[in-house]
């Protein structure tokens, strides 16, 4: 009897795109389309200094880790009887290849209702003829770059596939898949560009096959076809490791990028989202990480989801700007950056997510989006900023120890305040911060509750009790507060994942 034991379905990789003839036929050559290449390099920091650490490849880890396996056998691809916990390597590029296929590359719709067709051989594969299994049969697609696009034609066109077939997703990650296009030289690549397909990132051209009637500026949205808390995005943020083209396409894509796509594009409305220090791909890869396993593992097979999000409530002025803030409201203007970095105890050479000045993915927010959103038009309730979507495995524990710990490196400050419109140069000081500490959260479950504590590791050891959360009608919040007057809620939303 098939056994099928929720969270671990059938994973299904979709590569991303190969852009030359030789690229494809390099790619239809190998048996698992980069899901197996690994990495010996950490860039620590933006120091430049690389340490050696072994990650042996997504492929490995999961069979390692979680008992995988992929679904070749003598040489081919099993059409037989597989079990739940296969791996399943969509190779939508043979077609593409001059041995192994026609020679013709599939066009994005025509891979995506290969997919559909795949989804349902799985489900033939693992279930055969159990009811039983067939009612609980479950495929989680994992995709990097166009290989997102793809997932989502299928997902989202309703000309491709069908809803039965799209009910078996049950949650898809991607890895830096442009969601809302790619751009050169802050220009979106044009339609008429069809040499190597190159024109599938174009959003005229994507807005046609992800099925949407009416025009829009982005189309980084899922449209109400499926569930966006369901689809993670990992956004790169190291574009200076992307060699492409000799280092062509990261000059072209720009420093707020992961050499190749821009980090604005890499997000889907409304879904979980993660920032790590990664290129595109190369040896500093998005995919080939232990940032990007460890944030795959426990969307796909985590039970707790924790969602940090910053109330403000006070942001200072320095005495020279509060004095021209006194005479005039209206006339003082600023931003903020909000860095936010989120490690789980025990971790030594990846964070989960880190948003950072320096790889210009820190949350931007106005004064007037926080604190006096009358200022702007539409604006209904305050922009706080999210500063991170998280998921958690509560099985997976230090041994003896029920205490789930995270730390989470939190800086708040101003880019510069314009007073009647001009800089206000004078006094500024670079680097200076409206609050910085980092914040460790233990979370201990008591009496099918979780009894919530936090420490501020600057001031503190980390493994010292610390205090417990503070609630309100809201929920939970640790309060954060400065020398300087900075005032916020680290409102903190746990919810059962999966």
């Amino acid at each position: 009897m098939p056994s099928i034991k929720h969270p671990f379905y059938p994973i299904i990789y979709v590569r991303g795109y190969a852009m030359t003839q030789s690229e494809i036929d390099a790619t239809v050559s190998t048996p698992y389309m980069g899901f197996n290449l690994g990495a010996t390099k950490v860039r620590q920091n933006w120091e430049g200094k690389v340490i050696k650490h072994i990650f042996e490849s997504p492929l490995v880890r999961l069979m390692k880790d979680y008992k995988y396996r992929d679904i070749y056998s003598e040489g081919k691809e099993k059409n037989n009887a597989i079990p739940a916990k296969s791996i399943i390597i969509y190779r939508y590029y043979e077609s593409g290849d001059s041995h192994l296929g026609s020679g013709n590359v599939l066009s994005v719709i025509k891979a995506a209702e290969g997919l559909h067709k795949l989804i349902l051989e799985t489900k033939k594969q693992v279930c055969g003829d159990d009811k039983a299994a067939q009612k609980s049969f479950k495929v989680y697609l994992v995709a990097h770059s166009m290989g997102g696009l793809v997932c989502r034609c299928f997902l989202q066109n309703p000309n491709v596939g069908t809803q039965t077939s799209k009910k078996l997703v049950d949650k898809v990650f991607t890895y830096a898949t442009p969601h809302n296009g790619i751009e050169m030289a802050g220009m979106n690549v044009p339609a008429f560009l069809g040499l190597w397909d190159m024109n599938n990132f174009n959003r005229s051209k994507m807005a046609e096959y992800l099925g949407f009637t009416k025009k829009s500026k982005r189309v980084n949205n899922l449209n109400g076809k499926f569930d966006p808390n369901r689809f993670f995005c990992l956004i790169g943020t190291n574009h200076k490791d992307y060699a492409v083209a000799a280092g062509m396409s990261r000059k072209l894509a720009g420093e707020m990028s992961d050499g190749l796509v821009k980090i604005s594009n890499a997000v889907v409305d409304a879904a979980p989202r993660a920032f790590v220090y990664r290129s595109h791909s190369g040896p500093f890869g998005i995919v080939n990480s232990e940032e990007g396993y460890q944030n795959l593992v426990r969307f796909l097979f985590g039970n707790l989801k924790v969602t940090g999000t910053l109330e403000v409530e006070k942001l200072p002025l320095p005495p020279s700007v509060q004095k021209e803030y006194a005479k005039d409201k209206d006339n003082v203007r600023a931003s903020y950056h909000f860095e936010a970095t989120v490690a789980p105890r025990g971790s030594m050479t990846y964070k989960l997510t880190e948003r950072r000045k320096e790889t210009y993915s820190a949350v931007l927010r106005k004064f007037d989006e926080m604190l006096r959103i009358t200022n702007i038009k539409g604006l209904k309730k305050p922009r706080y900023p999210v500063l991170f979507s998280v998921f958690l495995d509560t099985r997976e524990r230090p041994s003896g120890s029920r205490t789930l710990v995270f730390s989470l490196d939190l800086s708040v400050s101003c880019t510069g305040y314009e007073i009647d419109g001009i800089l206000f140069f004078d006094k500024h000081i670079p680097g200076e911060f409206l609050y910085r500490n980092t914040v460790t959260i233990k979370a201990t479950p008591s009496s099918g509750l979780w009894n919530v504590r936090y420490n501020f590791i600057d001031d503190n050891w980390g493994e010292s009790r610390g205090k417990a959360v503070e609630k309100d009608i809201e929920g939970l919040y640790i309060p954060l507060v400065s020398p300087k007057g900075f005032k916020a809620k680290l409102r903190l939303r746990a919810e059962s994942w999966g």
